[in-house]
């Protein structure tokens, strides 16, 4: 326990350090079973409060918490956010000069640490592991650790050597958590780890300040413009694209249009993405356009949306990077545009990757239960949790809820569009890509048809009645349900697995019309003078009067943030600056009430809030 602290308790602690009122969920109950000495699996949401889990029994046991952290550049954030509400944190890791590395030993075998992050290949080594044993460790914390997943999204094959500490502490407790876990990945991350005695904590996976939105690409990045500015105007925001150009180009494209926006990739010099992290960090409103390297570890709590340009390779991969949205638990946007042609590229470079065939099994598997996301008429969230094993009932806050899809009866299209793919095969010897495919349905004569040889054919211009972009639509939907399937190195089309059924009039094909905008039930539109001021959607349930206070507490906040070279979350958050105006505190007793104000930050920041309040 911190010296200085008077706190004895879990919920002590939790009001006089962290300065929040109570425990969510399973909180109290994981932190009483670490405190004991327990092990522990956490699966839990991204912005579900994970991180206490660990650091206060870290505060309570004797000794230091070991954090086992997957990226070397977030640790000085996470450490610095720590020591804001006066907790003694240090990291190792190959960043720190020689002495500096030993300046940090020397505070943990003096008992001078609370917690202490490394990353895992470091804690592996046996110099690591031997001033380990010679220090009181008080827990060992794993987080994201999903990592050890080796068919998952984001595997780290040095997370395997973690079960070493099974056996080298086999007295001190071990907590693992992460935010995104099939039952699969669940058992798989407590057998890698050895942790089968541990108890399993399984919290709700639904994050209901998120709206969950996904329609057809025309046109994205036009389409992501429209999102911002009609919706996120000067707010902080992740792009997600799949390849390293791609994620250039949007880049620069938005700050053509306007838009504050960085490029992160594997393939940027280091010292580039390091600053593009501190800046997305400590600046406000800065949007980041990445690759999905990006994201794993940054402890953002006012991230306004997350979207994607590409279509994520499995739900697990979706779920992780679009909870990097509202960790603050204020109304958040998950965005994905996805169009035939993501189908078709995914289902190639499944083929053609050089994993096993249980790999590419398991990786078809993954973006089938992503397709099939995309394409429900039905609640996204119902069908997103039933994915990590939850039943829920409709939303009421995905643009399946707030405007249901008209869907039609497709199942002559479908026929059809099957019997011209049979025809060209079994008549012609041939095989074509949609667009071929396309112009034969529609009898169009041009240099890809080869019309004079196909006008014979009796599927010539059967499908006249769609244009191109339904036919797009249908192929896209039909693609997703595996009734055709896009096959080798050019896509060409072939009746799929689901085929037969409906070619013999046995199933019925009913299928979305599709839409590119869909409406917003919370907050409001914005452009011009009012769109233009940062962060305001956070202020969204506030009156015009509320919203003066609050853009004056954000003004001084940044102003101190500025002074301190801390990112302004770690002054307060958001949710913390909007708590504080509705409160309306006139002493420090009263604002010591309010959820997120420890006794560190009242200390440091309290008289200058409540001077903020007055003049305002």
């Amino acid at each position: 326990m911190h010296p200085t602290s008077t706190a004895t308790t879990p919920l002590d602690v939790l009001r006089e350090v962290f300065g929040y009122p109570g425990f969510r969920g399973e909180q109290a109950a994981i932190i009483d079973h670490v405190v004991a000495g327990g092990d522990a699996v956490v699966l839990m949401p991204t912005g579900g409060g994970k991180s206490l889990c660990y650091q206060i029994p870290s505060l309570i046991r004797e000794g230091t918490g070991i954090v086992v952290s997957p990226l070397v550049a977030l640790m000085a954030d996470q450490v610095a956010a720590l020591e804001a509400v006066g907790i003694r944190a240090a990291y190792l890791n190959s960043t720190l000069e020689p002495y500096e590395a030993q300046a940090v030993e020397q505070r943990l075998l003096a008992g001078e640490l609370d917690l202490l992050y490394m990353a895992p290949e470091r804690l592996v080594l046996p110099r690591t592991l031997d001033l380990l044993r010679r220090a009181r460790i008080a827990l060992f914390a794993i987080d994201e650790a999903h990592c050890v997943a080796q068919w998952g999204h984001d595997f780290r094959p040095d997370y395997l050597g973690l079960s070493v500490l099974a056996h080298a502490f086999p007295n001190v407790p071990r907590i693992a958590l992460t935010a995104t876990a099939t039952r699969a990945t669940h058992r798989e991350i407590t057998e890698r780890l050895e942790l089968g005695e541990a108890e399993h904590f399984v919290a709700d996976f639904d994050r209901p300040n998120i709206q969950y939105r996904i329609e057809p690409k025309d046109r994205a990045r036009d389409q992501l413009l429209h999102l911002i500015r009609s919706e996120h105007e000067g707010e902080a925001g992740i792009v997600y694209c799949l390849s390293r150009k791609s994620v250039e180009t949007t880049a620069a494209w938005l700050n053509d249009h306007g838009v504050a926006a960085l490029p992160y990739h594997a393939g940027l010099d280091a010292a580039v993405r390091h600053d593009t992290q501190v800046r997305f960090v400590r600046e406000e409103g800065i949007v980041v356009v990445a690759t999905i390297a990006f994201g794993m570890g940054i402890d953002k709590p006012d991230v306004r949306f997350v979207a994607h340009l590409d279509l994520p390779k499995s739900i697990e991969g979706y779920y992780q990077e679009t909870g990097r949205a509202g960790r603050d638990g204020l109304p958040a946007t998950a965005w994905l545009a996805y169009g035939l042609g993501d189908v078709v590229n995914q289902r190639r470079l499944i083929d053609q990757g050089e994993g096993s065939d249980p790999h590419k099994r398991n990786a078809r598997a993954h973006l089938d239960a992503m397709l099939a996301l995309c394409e429900t008429t039905a609640c996204r969230r119902v069908q997103l949790l039933r994915y990590f094993g939850q039943e829920s009932q409709p939303c009421g806050n995905c643009d399946t809820c707030l405007a249901p899809p008209k869907v039609w009866d497709a199942t002559v299209p479908a026929q059809k569009l099957l019997s011209a793919l049979i025809r060209l095969e079994r008549e012609r010897g041939e095989r074509f890509d949609s667009g071929k495919v396309f112009d034969l349905l529609l009898g169009k004569v041009n240099d890809r048809t080869e019309a004079s040889r196909h006008r014979e054919l009796s599927v010539w211009g059967i499908g006249q009645e769609l244009s191109e972009r339904e036919w797009r639509s249908v192929l896209r939907q039909l693609l997703a349900r595996r009734i055709v399937e896009a096959v080798g190195d050019f896509g060409v089309l072939v009746p799929g697995p689901e085929a037969g059924p409906v070619l013999r009039g046995e199933a019925a094909v009913e299928l979305a019309v599709d839409r590119t905008t869909t409406p917003r039930s919370r907050g409001r539109a914005r452009s011009g003078a009012d769109g233009a001021r940062a962060g305001s959607r956070a202020a969204d349930g506030l009156e015009t009067a509320e919203r003066q206070v609050f853009e004056a507490l954000r003004t001084w906040r940044s102003s101190v943030a500025k002074e301190k070279k801390i990112p302004p979350y770690m002054v307060f958050s958001d949710a913390t600056l909007v708590a504080i105006v509705q409160a309306r505190p006139s002493s420090t007793a009263q604002l010591s009430a309010v959820s997120g104000v420890g006794a560190k930050k009242l200390e440091e920041y309290g008289d200058a809030v409540l001077e903020v309040l007055v003049e305002a």
